[in-house]
């Protein structure tokens, strides 16, 4: 009884813990309030902006950005393609991740970053659109 118990505690407890699924978005686009071209327009949302998918429906997927606003996109405007969004004023990039390291370019408040792969604990790798890159804090953007 008692592991019936254990077992069903661990199986609630698992389908409450979820990993964040995020996504790119792969072309400019407006999102809804609902999922349907008929329903309100909310806002538009730039080519490669990372978004956070919450739901599923059919074509639709209800998406959180940066901000926190929740809204409606067609599931083939999204991407796997990783991006992340600076979050920090100004995210400084080293090329190592290291606090000491070499500062390689600085990107400015909602500068939108490839992430590359991760890094040592509490960095991330990326790559700016011109090619540059290195290693940013996670504290400084988001989309992770």
């Amino acid at each position: 009884m008692l592991r019936c118990a254990v077992f069903l505690f661990a199986a609630l407890l698992s389908g409450t813990v979820a990993a964040l699924d995020y996504r790119s978005v792969g072309e400019a686009t407006i999102l809804f309030d609902a999922p349907s071209h008929k329903s309100k327009p909310l806002f538009a949302i730039a080519a490669g902006t990372p978004v956070e998918a919450i739901v599923t429906l059919d074509n639709w997927v209800k998406v959180r950005d940066m901000k926190g606003d929740l809204a409606w996109i067609e599931r083939r405007l999204l991407n796997e393609r990783r991006t992340l969004q600076v979050r920090a004023e100004s995210a400084q990039i080293r090329d190592k991740a290291e606090e000491s390291a070499r500062l390689v370019f600085e990107a400015e408040a909602d500068v939108v970053l490839e992430w590359v792969e991760p890094a040592a604990p509490g960095w991330v790798k990326v790559r700016h659109r011109d090619g540059q890159q290195g290693f940013v804090k996670a504290a400084q953007v988001w989309g992770l």
